[in-house]
């Protein structure tokens, strides 16, 4: 995988994800010109397209659209079947997820990207493994932010 973004009907970018070094303009212009084309597809027409090199597989969710590009021989029906592991992901650990929910806890999504997609590559296939992660994660997240006394930080009580 290329890269993922997220993004609004109305073109917003929500969230992005870059598998390959690319200069912050490019990065611009590539999702500008992706977002474009995607939004410009009729509903009824396949998720699938062939964009400069690279194949964009996209799946829309409610008011978001999941867009991968991905190699010349890539599967499209595995990039297809990642991205709805990831909104399942997302689903379960939100409840179901809107759009809201990725704005105002974009780090928790990023994260849960993280956890499941590395390098461009899924590294965990269980939506079990992944939330457990994320869980365990959230527990240390909550240890680190309880306030504490002085006497305990130096381990005097």
């Amino acid at each position: 995988m290329q890269f993922m973004l997220l993004f609004s009907r109305q073109g917003k970018l929500r969230l992005q994800k870059w598998y390959v070094p690319l200069s912050d303009t490019q990065k611009k212009k590539i999702s500008r010109e992706v977002i474009q084309t995607v939004l410009a597809r009729k509903p009824k027409m396949c998720s699938f397209l062939e964009w400069r090199d690279l194949k964009i597989v996209y799946k829309r969710y409610a008011s978001l659209y999941f867009c991968c590009a991905v190699e010349d021989q890539d599967n499209e029906l595995i990039t297809l079947e990642i991205i709805h592991r990831y909104v399942e992901l997302l689903d379960k650990y939100f409840g179901s997820v809107c759009e809201l929910d990725i704005i105002f806890n974009f780090e928790k999504a990023y994260y849960i990207l993280d956890e499941f997609i590395l390098g461009g590559e899924p590294q965990e296939t269980s939506k079990k493994n992944v939330l457990k992660a994320i869980e365990q994660a959230d527990m240390l997240q909550e240890e680190a932010e309880t306030p504490r006394s002085v006497l305990e930080e130096i381990g005097l009580t």
